[in-house]
C-alpha cells in the first residue's frame, strides 16, 4: 500500500499496530479493545454500589472509593473502574 505511511503519522494503540502488520482482519471482533477486559456491571453490583455509596458518603475524612473497595464482592473491582461506574450512575 502507497498510503501506509500516512497511518504512521497517527497514534496508534499495540492491537493497531499488529492489525497494520499482520493484516486488517487478523484481529477476531473486539479482541485487542479495552471493553472485551472489563466485565460488565450487573443491576446487582450497581444496587450495591448505589448502597455503599450512600453509606459511606458522610464520612469525615475518610476516602469513599476506598471504603467502597474493601465492601465489594469478588470479583474485585479496580479503582478507576469504581469510580468511572459512580459518575456515569
Amino acid at each position: 500500500n502507497k498510503k501506509a505511511f500516512v497511518e504512521l503519522l497517527f497514534w496508534k494503540s499495540p492491537a493497531i499496530v499488529c492489525e497494520m502488520t499482520k493484516g486488517y482482519s487478523s484481529l477476531q471482533e473486539g479482541e485487542g479493545t479495552t471493553q472485551s477486559r472489563v466485565p460488565p456491571w450487573t443491576p446487582q453490583e450497581e444496587q450495591e454500589l448505589r448502597e455503599l455509596y450512600w453509606k459511606y458518603k458522610e464520612v469525615e475524612g475518610g476516602d469513599i472509593i476506598a471504603a467502597i473497595l474493601a465492601h465489594l464482592p469478588p470479583p474485585g473491582r479496580t479503582r478507576r473502574q469504581v469510580v468511572k461506574q459512580l459518575v456515569r450512575m
